[in-house]
C-alpha cells in the first residue's frame, strides 16, 4: 500500500501523528494510498521551516522571484500529462478535464511573472515643502491556504502562486482524499530553483486547519470548500488576527430567454452541468427557461443530448465525457438528494439512479440526472448538490427568472442566454452575483481578473488571483521622507548643515 508524505523543508516526510485517511481510486473504489493526517506538532515544524526560509525570499527582487516562476512554468509544460494522470487517477476526473485544471493554474502563474510591475508602489515629489511620499508593498510573511478535492492543480496554484511571487512562504493543506498531485508541484517548484522551506504541503483534517488557524506565525489563510466551513475557518482565522480569505458553495442559474439560440444553450448546460461530473463550484446546477414553451423546447433539446454522455473511468481515453464522483459517500449523497426531489414533487425527466458499468461494479460512477418543475422550496434547489444531476425551474417571466438568481443565499456565478443586448445588459447590472456569464455558461475570469462569489459564496474583501491576490498577499507601507538642506545661497554645499 502506497503511503503517502509530507512534503517540509525540500523534503518528503512521512507523518508521525499515526492517523491516515484512504486515498480511493474512484473508478473501482479500491484503497490505493494512505494519506498522514498531522498534528499540531508537525504543522509547527513546517511553519519554522517557512520563518527560516522567508526573510531572504522576500528580500529577493521580484524580477528574480519572477525568473522562478517563469522556468515553473516550464517544468509544469514539460510534465503535464504526467501530472495529469495522477490527478485522474485520484480524483477520477477524464484525462481532459485533469490537463484543464493545471492549465487554469498555470494561467495564474504566468500571471504572477508581472510581479515587478505589480508590486509598484506610489511616489508623489514634493507632497510638501522639501518632503517626499512614497508607498511599499511587502510581504506578509508565512502563509497559508487550504484547498478542495475538486481542483487539486488549480486552486493551490491560484493560491501558493501570488503568495510566493509576493516574496511569501506558503503552506498548502490541500485535500486529503487526492494529495499526490500538490506534492509534485512542490517538487517542481523548488526544480525551479525555489529555495526550500518557502512551499510545503501538510496534509491533515480539521486538527491540521486548527493548526493553521491558531498559530500565530500564520499571517493570513485561503481556503475554497463547503460554505459551513468557510464561514467557520472565516470566523476563527479572523478572530486571531490573520488576513483570510474563504470562498464556499455555490447553486448557479442559467437564464435561458425566448430568443435564446436553443442548441446553444442545450450544449452550453451539457458542458456546464455534467462535466467533471458536476463537481465544480461555477457548475450550472439551475435551468430557468422563461416561458413555458421556452422551456418544453429546452427540455427536448436536453434529453436526447443527455441520454448520449457517456460515463466511464479517466483510462477510457478521449471518449468519455465525465467520470466518477470522488468517494462512496459523495454518490450516496448525490443519490440521496435525488430521491429527495422525487419524493417533494419534482419530475425526474432522465432518471440516471440505476447506472452501472461493466467491470467497474464497485466504482462511484453516478448516471447523469435531469429533473423539470422543480421548485424554490425543494432541497434539490435549495442545496448545492454536487453531481451530475441538472434542475430546471420554470419562470414565467424574466423579472421571476431574475429574482430566482438574486434570492438565492449562494451568490457564486451565473448566466443568461440571449440574443437581446438590453436585457443581458440589464441583467449583468442587476443581479447580485459575483461572476456572471452572457452566452457563456461557465464564466470563470482569466488569470487577470479576479475570482469570486457573492453571499454566502465568498467572505471576506478580496478575491482569488488577479490584481487582488496582490493585495491580499501584501501589506502596504507607505512613507513621508524629508532631508534637511544643506545647500547655501550661491549654490555652495554646507556640510555643518547635515551634521
Amino acid at each position: 500500500m502506497k503511503e503517502i508524505t509530507h512534503y517540509i523543508n525540500g523534503a518528503h516526510v512521512k507523518g508521525t501523528s499515526g492517523r491516515f485517511s484512504d486515498v480511493f481510486n474512484p473508478a473501482t473504489g479500491e484503497v490505493q494510498a494512505k494519506c498522514p493526517l498531522a498534528s499540531a506538532a508537525e504543522m509547527d515544524i513546517a511553519v519554522k521551516a517557512a520563518m527560516a526560509a522567508q526573510p531572504a525570499w522576500g528580500a529577493t527582487n521580484p524580477q528574480r522571484r519572477a525568473r522562478v516562476m517563469m522556468k515553473f512554468v516550464d517544468l509544469l509544460n514539460r510534465d503535464m500529462d504526467k501530472l495529469a494522470e495522477a490527478l485522474s487517477a485520484e480524483h477520477g476526473k477524464t484525462f481532459p478535464d485533469a490537463k484543464g485544471d493545471i492549465q487554469r493554474g498555470l494561467e495564474v502563474i504566468e500571471y504572477c511573472i508581472g510581479a515587478p510591475q505589480l508590486l509598484k508602489g506610489e511616489f508623489t515629489d514634493s507632497a510638501g515643502p522639501g518632503i517626499d511620499m512614497y508607498s511599499m508593498k511587502q510581504p506578509l510573511g508565512v502563509t497559508a491556504g487550504i484547498t478542495p478535492f475538486n481542483f487539486p492543480a488549480m486552486i493551490p496554484m491560484w493560491m501558493f502562486g501570488p503568495a510566493l511571487a509576493c516574496g511569501n512562504a506558503f503552506i498548502l493543506k490541500p485535500s486529503e482524499r487526492d494529495p499526490s498531485v500538490p506534492l509534485m508541484l512542490a517538487e517542481l517548484f523548488e526544480e525551479a530553483g525555489l529555495p526550500k522551506g518557502l512551499l510545503q504541503v501538510v496534509n491533515g483534517d480539521k486538527e491540521a486547519v486548527d493548526a493553521i488557524l491558531y498559530h500565530d506565525v500564520i499571517q493570513s489563510v485561503g481556503f475554497v470548500g463547503s460554505t459551513p466551513i468557510a464561514q467557520y475557518i472565516y470566523g476563527t482565522g479572523c478572530s486571531q488576527g490573520k488576513r483570510v480569505q474563504c470562498f464556499g458553495g455555490a447553486k448557479n442559474h442559467m437564464i435561458i430567454m425566448p430568443d435564446a439560440d436553443m442548441d446553444q444553450a442545450a450544449d452550453a448546460l451539457i458542458g456546464a452541468g455534467y462535466g467533471a461530473a458536476g463537481e465544480r463550484c461555477m457548475a450550472i446546477s439551475v435551468a430557468v427557461p422563461v416561458g413555458e414553451e421556452t422551456a418544453d423546447r429546452l427540455i427536448e433539446k436536453l434529453v436526447p443530448r443527455i441520454e448520449k454522455l457517456k460515463v466511464g473511468p479517466w483510462t477510457s481515453g478521449d471518449d468519455v465525457d465525465y467520470g466518477p464522483v470522488v468517494t462512496a459517500e459523495a454518490k450516496q449523497r448525490i443519490l440521496g438528494l435525488v430521491q429527495t426531489g422525487i419524493d417533494q414533487g419534482a419530475k425526474l425527466v432522465v432518471d440516471g439512479r440505476n447506472f452501472n458499468l461493466q467491470g467497474y461494479e464497485d466504482g462511484f460512477f453516478v448516471g447523469p440526472h435531469l429533473f423539470d418543475h422543480v421548485t424554490p422550496d425543494m432541497d434539490i434547489y435549495k442545496q448545492e448538490i454536487f453531481g451530475p444531476v441538472l434542475t430546471t425551474v420554470r419562470a414565467g417571466n424574466y423579472e421571476e427568472a431574475l429574482k430566482l438568481a438574486m434570492d438565492h443565499e449562494y451568490g457564486n456565478g451565473t448566466a443568461i442566454f440571449t440574443r437581446d443586448g438590453d436585457a443581458a445588459r440589464d441583467f449583468a447590472a442587476r443581479v447580485n452575483v459575483g461572476m456572471v456569464g452572457i452566452n457563456v455558461p461557465i464564466p470563470v475570469p482569466l488569470a487577470y481578473h479576479t475570482f469570486g462569489g457573492w453571499k454566502k459564496s465568498g467572505f471576506g474583501d478580496l478575491n482569488q488571483h488577479g490584481p487582488d491576490s496582490f493585495k491580499f498577499y501584501t501589506r502596504t507601507k507607505t512613507v513621508t521622507s524629508r532631508w534637511p538642506s544643506g545647500i547655501k545661497e550661491g549654490g555652495e554645499f554646507n556640510f555643518k548643515a547635515m551634521d
